[in-house]
């Protein structure tokens, strides 16, 4: 018999291993339950995919944000009448800023190393300036970090002008020169000679409020990686989690493949789904809810392990944890059931946990999560019966003595809100997943794999081996 795990939200996956600060904007949710049930297809699983600051801050109005963007392209036509270009074709680059400051991290305050070896250029966006007559101070921001830009009159010459009124905070720049460390500690680059690659005609967010509406960081997810640098890391992760499944589930057999986005008729789910109309076919086309029923065919077709991380598109709602447009990652094995597919489920996470943070132990939202395996394997039955004393098994198809029975030891555990959640509850298959979700679920904050549903609400899955 072959078995199927309910589907893994990547979002999960990334609580765990990634540990996204942005993850309590919404309702928190236990990062580490993995639902398992019977399924009639072959061994499957499925995986889907700040800093807080203070909440108040006052936007640049869009007069002020004008105001600026005319300033600013003034000084664009004020460096190309200077025979300057404002937009560079390109910049040869030395060195980052973090390497700049691991290569000279014992340089001693005070200190600048003038010899041919030690010049270097660099390039990043200016994310700061202080400007001490004939002395001004820039913070220099690349993908690696940052580094101060020491810029001197004296060695400047006519470009401490240009310095001072034609570069503003947001613009990119490269910058040639010797390495130092000021008295103060902060590593410098000594500037020589710079060039304005791009000249950025918008502000940057306030620089101690930072980006804070939550619309806006998701929508212009590039101007909240400017305002709020650690959001970048998130998006370092990721990409380390996704190398690291794709490298995990090849090195035990799986092909890669990709299935049509574009699809006659929606399944593999339930959900609303997207139309569009194909012109050439002159009718109407679907873009994909799930991809199980094209990976399902690759195993008809004669692969035994298939996977696929692909874009879902699902016309539901919207909020900062639940986008229309998301990834999910599907692979399916023949010849085996559940239990090869919590295996490879543990071995998935574990090892993109040792990628990403280097350790199988991490805080999340205070709670110490233990990664190590094996991971705890048990029925809801179970569960629920550990949490509650209720033996659901004992009440066989009697609805009305599982809801008095429910609720009674719901209400004694101060649920007393969840009556009308009680009485909804059709089967007692549904009660026992009710009671399963709202008593043992939030206390679950190890992993664990929560096996056997009842078939109440797993309507595709396959009758369970000891009762088939």
């Amino acid at each position: 018999m072959e078995v199927a795990l309910h589907p893994l939200r990547l979002k999960q996956l990334l609580h765990l291993a990634a540990l996204s600060k942005f993850d309590t904007l919404g309702k928190r949710r236990p990062p580490s339950v993995f639902r398992c049930s019977s399924s009639s297809s072959a061994g499957a699983i499925v995986v889907s995919g700040g800093r807080n600051r203070r909440p108040s801050s006052s936007p640049t109005s869009t007069s002020d944000r004008e105001a600026v963007r005319e300033i600013r392209i003034k000084k664009v036509q004020e460096l190309r009448s200077k025979g300057l270009d404002a937009y560079a074709y390109q910049w040869e680059r030395t060195h980052t800023a973090n390497q700049l400051q691991e290569i000279y991290r014992d340089l001693g305050n005070g200190e600048e190393l003038t010899g041919e070896a030690n010049h270097v250029s660099i390039a990043g966006r200016i994310v700061a300036r202080r400007a001490f007559g004939k002395l001004a101070f820039l913070t220099l921001r690349d993908d690696s970090g940052t580094i101060q830009l020491y810029c001197e009159k004296e060695r400047l010459l006519d470009q401490f002008d240009h310095l001072k009124t034609l570069v503003d905070i947001g613009d990119i720049l490269g910058a040639r020169g010797s390495i130092k460390r000021t008295e103060k500690g902060e590593l410098s680059v000594c500037v020589a000679s710079f060039s304005i690659l791009t000249k950025s005609l918008l502000p940057l967010p306030d620089k101690y409020h930072g980006l804070t509406d939550i619309d806006k960081r998701y929508r212009q997810r590039y101007v909240d990686m400017i305002a709020n640098p650690e959001v970048a890391d998130i998006f370092r992760k990721r990409a380390k989690i996704i190398s690291e499944i794709r490298k995990t589930v090849e090195s035990v057999g799986f092909v890669e493949v990709e299935t049509p986005v574009l699809q006659g008729a929606a399944g593999g789910a339930e959900a609303r789904p997207f139309i569009t109309y194909h012109n050439s076919l002159g009718q109407d086309l679907y873009l994909r809810i799930a991809t199980e029923l094209h990976l399902k065919r690759m195993l008809v077709g004669g692969f035994d392990k298939v996977y696929e991380i692909g874009r879902i598109f699902r016309n539901e709602g919207l909020s900062t944890r639940h986008n229309p447009e998301f990834t999910t990652i599907e692979m399916y094995e023949a010849y085996t059931d559940y239990e090869s597919m919590m295996n490879m489920a543990e071995d998935i996470i574990t090892r993109c946990a040792l990628a990403v943070n280097g350790k199988l132990t991490l805080d999340y939202q205070g709670v110490e999560i233990c990664l190590e395996r094996p991971w705890r394997r048990e029925t809801m039955h179970n569960l629920v019966k550990e949490a509650t004393g209720i033996d659901f098994n004992t009440f066989g198809d009697d609805l009305t003595t599982a809801k008095e029975v429910a609720w009674q030891t719901l209400k004694d555990g101060g649920h007393n809100q969840n009556k009308s959640s009680i009485e909804s509850c059709p089967s007692v298959g549904h009660m026992l997943n009710e009671v399963f979700e709202l008593v043992v679920e939030p206390q679950l904050l190890q992993p664990t794999f929560v096996l056997d549903y009842p078939v109440e609400v797993s309507p595709l899955a396959k009758p369970h081996r000891r009762f088939d």
